[in-house]
């Protein structure tokens, strides 16, 4: 792993997370407990900081990001960034789910108890509503999470990402 101070910021990392042997993480970011940083993720607090909340997983080739002077990005908590997602300069609230290979731009919002299908692209400054699905590009509401099937979906997959983070957990490394 590449854990890097850029500007005399440097990431806080509690000991209770796993992050990857070649993931990357430099600068103003700070986790909090029980989080995941999966296979080659990059986390770049160097132009903003980055605030994690706990039970956070950054799947599998995620870029987290912010914008210089404007967006920090701020994570809440039972957060799932799907494989291959971009989220930049935003604020995603408490049991959200990120869909795989997702882009979320500067401004934006993302309410808790919602999910961003994959693929999709939720373009600058969109507020995303609590308790919906949103898909497509640019991306639209499809539904209210309480009638769809996904309603238990985003806390089971925050959940097992702290089992599966078990699995890779050692002495070597977090």
């Amino acid at each position: 792993m590449l854990i890097k101070s850029v500007n005399g910021k440097t990431p806080s990392i509690p000991d209770d997370c796993y992050i990857a042997e070649n993931a990357t993480i430099v600068g103003e970011v700070s986790f909090g407990e029980k989080c995941s940083v999966w296979f080659n993720a990059v986390i770049r607090g160097d132009v903003n900081y980055i605030k994690i909340g706990d039970k956070v997983n950054i799947q599998d080739g995620a870029v987290v990001h912010c914008t210089y002077q404007k967006h920090p990005t701020i994570i809440g908590n039972n957060v799932s960034i799907g494989h291959n997602a971009i989220v930049h300069g935003c604020t995603i609230q408490d049991n959200v789910l990120i869909g795989m290979g997702s882009i979320v731009m500067d401004g934006c919002i993302i309410e808790s108890n919602s999910i961003v299908a994959a693929g999709s692209v939720i373009t600058q400054n969109t507020v995303i509503k609590a308790g919906t699905i949103w898909a497509g590009i640019p991306a639209k509401k499809i539904k209210d999470i309480d009638q769809s099937d996904f309603s238990g979906e985003i806390g089971r997959i925050s959940n097992n990402y702290v089992m599966y983070s078990g699995w890779f957990k050692s002495d070597d490394n977090r």
